[in-house]
């Protein structure tokens, strides 16, 4: 695990309010000479410290004005089960986020969709028809809020 100083934490906390945030006014912020600091940002990146980059989509924008989270009972708890269904579920076009867990739900599912028929095809389409799927139960997202973790 890479140790991080003041100034990595600083440039991660800013990262991720502003992962647009240029080079030049990143170095600045945290008192570092361009250079420095470009090395140090591809050195987190490189460590796996910063995973990636990328664009937040209103989900309404794209006509997805229904969110919902589906709960997955697998039948049988066995690696090959779960390596299954999880590659599936993470390759769904409508799949939001896939979280795998102990407890008597295995995978929590969060999914966008165009409507409760989008939804209701997609439950038996790409979840009950599967051969590893005991069981699922789906709840509707009202709201949604992503948080980006505590950089201390």
């Amino acid at each position: 695990m890479p140790t991080l100083d003041r100034i990595d934490r600083a440039l991660l906390g800013l990262l991720q309010k502003d992962a647009r945030i240029s080079n030049k006014e990143l170095a600045a912020s945290v008192g570092l000479a361009p250079s420095s600091c470009l090395a140090r940002v591809r050195r987190l990146e490189a460590e796996g410290v910063i995973t990636g980059y990328r664009a937040e989509l209103a989900p309404r924008s794209l006509g997805l004005d229904l969110q919902a989270l589906i709960a997955v009972q697998l039948r049988l708890h066995v690696g090959e089960a779960f390596n299954s269904i999880g590659d599936h579920l993470r390759s769904l076009p409508e799949t939001v986020a896939v979280y795998c867990l102990g407890g008597a739900t295995d995978f929590l599912v969060h999914v966008a969709c165009r409507d409760t028929e989008h939804l209701r095809v997609l439950t038996i389409r790409s979840f009950t028809s599967r051969p590893e799927v005991s069981r699922i139960e789906t709840s509707l997202v009202f709201s949604f809020s992503r948080s980006s973790l505590a950089v201390e």
